[in-house]
């Protein structure tokens, strides 16, 4: 099956020679083609360029000798038979690379509005914690639900995702706690998957917090993770990466360390929960077992911004996280200014940031991080792609890349995504080259 989309308005997030992520001054340039058409083969970008002629080609026309139209336009070898090529007119309306979201809690059981309300009332993040809630709260219902039921739950919450224009998201388990409920919420990840059309990448947090069993003990809980659980995400492959919630009230740096080291060695990458709460040494540890990303960093300072330079390590911030739960916001200013990369996702949990619209995202970016509209594309697609390892084949509209992307609708301009919060502006959504979505 093949696509072509014919009479762009606008090309976004074009790549001649792919990157891998985009750093400090460069963020704030996109290249873009207008009155631009795209060639969708199998799951592929196969082409793409400026219309001939100007815009609005008869799309009539065109699907009468559509191979001939190609082989007028296209500097590549078109090779499927004319009648299994849909074309797509999108006058008026802009093209995107689909969002890549880097950081989510998707699979859980039930919501904890309730925890919303004493937030309201006065109570911190800590307090509710400490109470029993937060995390634990999770973990308990968790433990109560069979995978069906979470599947059955997580089903909607990735259709909709999709339908805000998310084409890849990682997920995180973590709200197992122990190592068969860790186990349940991976095996259901691994599940939705197969399920969905849309790029899962699976994470172990089996280190999201202390269980209440283990207060006190803190390290018996930690010689769990080591020795029990990680053996088993790595025997069974559940996972491509571990994560670790390094902070006050949470996991020190020697805790970290010893988790991140065992998850080395059972070949998982480090991604890290760092500096949401405090100062807490979390960058600077994921900085030194290269993990992919620390995310969250409420709490950056010089020290933190100079120990991720050139460091490989991706700075990723959670807007959705800092706006509900009323924190300080991340000096992403000055983390560009000094030319890092940063990357935003959505942390979408049921505790601190109930939505995965990174439609939202984009929006927060601008308003509260003060990000160009530019930066902000930019940090939600080639820079969000990279915090998973998928900048390869995700990111950006390249040759060769996954057919992942979305149609807006008619829009003035690229700014508009960011400007105009709180709708959807995605007509069609196209995973793996195929239309998944249609407004």
């Amino acid at each position: 099956m093949a696509i072509l989309i014919l009479n762009i308005k606008e090309l976004i997030q074009v790549e001649e020679q792919p990157r891998t992520m985009v750093s400090g001054e460069a963020m704030s340039k996109l290249d873009t083609i207008t009155d631009a058409w795209l060639f969708l083969e199998g799951d592929r970008i196969v082409d793409f360029g400026k219309m001939p002629g100007g815009l609005n080609v008869s799309v009539q026309t065109v699907k009468e000798d559509v191979c001939g139209y190609l082989a007028g336009v296209s500097r590549q070898t078109v090779t499927v038979p004319p009648g299994s090529i849909d074309v797509i007119d999108a006058a008026g309306k802009m093209v995107f690379p689909s969002f890549c979201d880097s950081h989510t809690h998707l699979v859980y059981a039930g919501s904890r509005e309730i925890e919303y309300i004493d937030k309201i009332r006065g109570l911190s993040y800590e307090e509710i914690a400490r109470r029993g809630g937060g995390i634990l709260n999770s973990a308990r219902r968790l433990h109560d639900a069979s995978e069906e039921e979470l599947i059955e739950q997580a089903l909607p919450r990735l259709k909709e995702i999709i339908s805000y224009g998310t084409g890849a998201v990682e997920i995180k388990s973590g709200y197992g706690l122990n190592t068969e409920d860790e186990l349940k919420m991976l095996r259901v990840i691994r599940r939705l998957k197969e399920l969905t059309p849309v790029t899962i990448v699976p994470t172990f947090l089996g280190a999201h917090a202390v269980p209440a069993e283990y207060r006190g003990r803190q390290n018996a809980f930690v010689d769990q993770v080591i020795g029990e659980m990680i053996p088993r995400v790595a025997g069974e492959k559940l996972a491509a990466f571990i994560d670790v919630f390094c902070d006050r009230g949470f996991f020190t740096v020697e805790e970290t360390s010893r988790m991140l080291e065992a998850g080395i060695k059972h070949g998982l990458q480090p991604k890290i929960h760092a500096n949401e709460l405090d100062y807490s040494g979390g960058i600077q540890v994921g900085v030194k077992y290269h993990a992919l990303s620390v995310d969250h960093l409420e709490y950056t300072g010089s020290e933190e911004i100079g120990c991720l330079k050139d460091s490989g390590t991706m700075p990723t911030v959670l807007p959705g996280a800092a706006f509900f739960l009323d924190m300080v916001y991340a000096p992403v200013r000055d983390m560009i200014n000094a030319g890092l990369p940063v990357a935003m996702a959505s942390d979408f949990n049921p505790g601190s940031s109930p939505s995965g619209n990174m439609q939202f995202i984009l929006s927060m970016a601008c308003i509260k991080y003060r990000m160009l509209p530019e930066e902000a594309i930019h940090a939600v697609t080639l820079n969000g792609a990279y915090a998973m390892g998928l900048e390869r084949d995700y990111g950006s509209i390249a040759r060769g890349k996954k057919a992942n992307l979305f149609i807006t609708v008619p829009i003035p301009s690229y700014s508009f995504m960011p400007y105009a919060f709180g709708n959807n502006k995605i007509a069609t959504v196209i995973l793996n080259g195929r239309v998944v979505f249609n407004e």
